[in-house]
């Protein structure tokens, strides 16, 4: 059943020590602290200090290191004068596995918690449908695409896991690295391309290419042997694992991105008084649009660095082939492989539910519209394109904009 994992399955994975570990974790009274400097609350409309317990992203990540860290930890107890404070943990540095965020977010074991959609989209692929794969090309796109789902993935993990959404998070674009130069995607037939998730399978295998799910770490190895042709993966992070050194050119086309919710169990959430919820929903949403843009200059940043180029800030310099321009004939087989691909195998795994859902929130900004179950169309199961391109795209995409 979707949204719903038996106890019996969290308790196989160790959930009794887990829940030993964090013991008392949830929004409890803090030890007696004199106020910091910067104060936002008062003692009036605060009157009870508080500890949050919260779980964070990816480990090792700047979204993690340099945002999630430092808001919990420094931020929030500026913004309330020390009278909130909060613990912080990645996921992946404290036993969680990030399929299971979501549903120990509902039974309360996590009271605060950061899940990635990718992997909770395992269990509910409805979660899936802001970030499938040929979806948003650039930033620009993303942002729109996440404006226009957003408040059914709040309703969604409010009802199916009893999750109130506080913020949306998005992590640098997923691009491809190739050893050999090509000139459009279709080119990838017959190569063999590191996939990270279905809907990236999906679109590869739709170009003819072979999809591989190869571990982040084991990539060079798998390049430089010569057993894999091509990586999706993220532009900076590919550069700091060394693919500038072993692959020949980086695309910049963003074939997906990394997105990921914050959110609080509901009944840690009402435990809160309404002046630190309206406090945590501002600060957070700042946290929120700052996230957003290092995304943006983290993809910039990968690009330059692996083409060469002087403004080259946090990655190696490499000597990659790249072409900023998205050219028209690769748009227009993005469009063909979402609508034709990538929509049609997402509503399989996912059923009726997801295909409502694309057509009430996505169909109208992507002028993608997905039949009903049932109706003829011109290719079996694919959706339906509009004349023109989508609501969100006016021109092929510059990986040199504000937008990436």
């Amino acid at each position: 059943m979707r949204g719903r994992l038996p106890l019996q399955s969290l308790r196989r994975w160790g959930i009794g020590a887990f829940c030993a570990a964090l013991a008392g974790w949830a929004t409890v009274p803090a030890a007696a602290q004199a106020p910091q400097p910067v104060a936002r609350l008062s003692a009036v409309s605060l009157p009870s200090a508080h500890r949050l317990s919260v779980v964070g992203g990816l480990a090792g990540v700047r979204l993690y290191e340099d945002y999630e860290r430092v808001f919990w930890r420094e931020t929030l107890p500026q913004l309330t004068g020390g009278r909130v404070q909060a613990d912080i943990v990645a996921f992946d540095s404290s036993g969680i596995r990030g399929q299971d965020m979501l549903h120990l977010m509902r039974l309360g074991v996590v009271p605060f918690g950061t899940a990635l959609l990718s992997l909770a989209a395992n269990d509910e692929p409805e979660l899936a449908a802001p970030n499938l794969a040929m979806l948003a090309p650039d930033l620009g796109t993303l942002r729109r695409v996440v404006q226009a789902y957003r408040p059914h993935l709040a309703t969604l993990l409010k009802q199916q896991y009893g999750v109130e959404m506080l913020a949306v998070y998005a992590y640098p674009a997923q691009v491809l690295f190739c050893r050999q130069p090509f000139s459009q995607l279709e080119e990838l037939r017959g190569k063999r391309v590191r996939v990270s998730n279905a809907s990236q399978g999906d679109a590869m295998a739709a170009l003819g290419a072979i999809p591989m799910v190869t571990p982040f770490a084991a990539m060079m190895e798998e390049i430089s042997a010569g057993r894999m042709d091509c990586a999706i993966t993220g532009s900076l992070s590919g550069n700091q694992l060394g693919l500038h050194r072993v692959t020949a050119q980086i695309h910049p086309m963003a074939i997906a991105w990394g997105l990921s919710v914050f959110g609080a169990n509901e009944q840690a959430w009402a435990a809160l008084s309404p002046n630190v919820q309206q406090t945590l929903r501002r600060g957070l949403a700042r946290l929120e649009s700052d996230v957003w843009s290092a995304a943006g200059q983290d993809t910039e940043d990968g690009f330059l660095c692996n083409a060469g180029r002087p403004e080259c800030r946090a990655g190696s310099v490499g000597q990659m082939r790249w072409q900023p321009v998205i050219s028209p004939e690769d748009e227009t087989m993005r469009r063909r492989l979402l609508a034709e691909t990538v929509l049609p195998a997402w509503v399989e795994r996912c059923g009726e539910d997801c295909r409502t859902a694309w057509n009430t929130y996505l169909a109208p900004m992507t002028r993608i519209f997905l039949p009903e179950a049932g109706k003829p169309t011109d290719q079996a199961g694919s959706a339906t394109l509009t004349a023109g391109p989508p609501a969100s795209i006016t021109a092929p995409a510059s990986s040199n904009t504000s937008s990436r």
